[in-house]
């Protein structure tokens, strides 16, 4: 029998961890283009912190700010809608929202959500504004909508924005 050191020992559970990693590696260019890159070790360096500008869609982003949000039956010339919070099942639902600021294509929607969860509805418009604008995104469901609560929520470009409204249809 051999005698060892504990260096000794350590040392060859080293070597010997370090030859089954490599035997283990995976070739880099591999034939299967729909497998998954691992997520543990990174293929490329992540990529330097950005300079200069934003893009100009996010720059028109951050410069929208959604002031009210309104739920309503009819809208009036000016887009305004008066707030409702009783609808009957055959009833339009207006979802009315103002906002302030430069947009140039800024995707602007808005979600109905029924009380369990499902979502009734969802639509969305493109802003073009140099100030304040009215956008009015209007749900109709010619099967007339179930009774119960609702929530309408409004998103700019994909992010919530403004306040949650909730209505009741009856």
């Amino acid at each position: 029998m051999i005698k060892t050191s504990p260096l000794q020992t350590a040392l060859i559970a080293a070597l010997l961890g370090s030859v089954a990693l490599v035997g283990c590696k995976k070739k880099e260019e591999s034939t299967d283009n729909n497998a998954a890159p691992a997520a543990t070790t990174p293929a490329e360096p992540a990529p330097a912190p950005m300079t200069g500008a934003p893009p100009p869609m996010a720059e028109a982003a951050a410069a929208v700010n959604v002031s009210s949000v309104t739920v309503g039956k009819t809208a009036v010339a000016d887009k305004s809608v008066a707030p409702a919070a009783l609808f009957a099942p055959k009833d339009d639902v207006i979802v009315s929202v103002r906002s302030d600021g430069a947009a140039s294509n800024v995707s602007i929607g808005a979600k109905l959500t029924f009380q369990d969860g499902q979502v009734a509805g969802e639509q969305s418009d493109t802003l073009n504004a140099s100030g304040a604008e009215t956008t009015n995104i209007t749900f109709k469901n010619a099967n007339g909508w179930p009774a119960g609560k609702y929530r309408a929520e409004v998103m700019v470009d994909g992010k919530a924005a403004g306040t949650p409204q909730e209505f009741e249809v009856k």
